[in-house]
């Protein structure tokens, strides 16, 4: 028999989307509409992502224009921005709102950059585990008689060479979000 290792790929596809996902939320000197995609405004009597109650767009390196669909939640957009951690500041027009990325800190950069760190852990320990559980129906399919001992050294062999493949992808990954932080 011959192992599936599509559930495998998908799985460590997943890990690395998401740590893509993460990164995306971690502050650089750019202006980026992706670092409000965590936020949630309390609107309309429920809590609603940003994009949903309006246009985000980039209006320069460090700025974002905010044109909310409807005027009214602006405040409650601003109240978002200002309540996060994510060290923006917001100034309110009739238009809508610009959040201003202010310059980086040397030392904001280096507590950035540990918490990247800490996400691509996160990722690695996701991916290790994704391998045990593979390696543990590896060994469950030899003691059925589905997998010969020679087949399953071989399959382990090929797991650990995707698992190393995706660790590669995802220390690049953290490479470049790394350089976008300390730039």
């Amino acid at each position: 028999m011959i192992y599936n290792f599509n559930v495998l790929k998908q799985n460590m596809k997943d890990v690395e989307e998401w740590l893509k996902r993460e990164f995306s939320s971690i502050r650089t000197g750019r202006a980026t509409p992706t670092i409000l995609d965590g936020l949630k405004a309390e609107a309309y009597g429920s809590f609603m992502s940003i994009n949903e109650l309006g246009n985000i767009s980039v209006e320069d390196a460090r700025s974002l224009r905010i044109l909310p669909w409807d005027l009214s939640v602006v405040k409650d957009i601003e109240k978002a921005i200002l309540t996060s951690d994510l060290g923006l500041s917001v100034s309110v027009d009739d238009k809508g709102l610009r959040v201003i990325f202010p310059e980086l800190t040397s030392e904001r950069r280096v507590a950035l950059v540990k918490i990247a760190k800490q996400k691509l852990e996160e990722g690695k320990v996701t991916l290790r585990g994704e391998r045990e559980r593979a390696l543990k129906d590896i060994e469950r399919q030899e003691k059925e008689g589905e997998v010969s001992e020679d087949e399953k050294f071989r399959i382990k062999a090929e797991i650990q060479k995707m698992l190393d493949d995706s660790t590669r992808v995802m220390e690049e990954i953290f490479s470049k979000k790394e350089k976008e932080i300390t730039e």
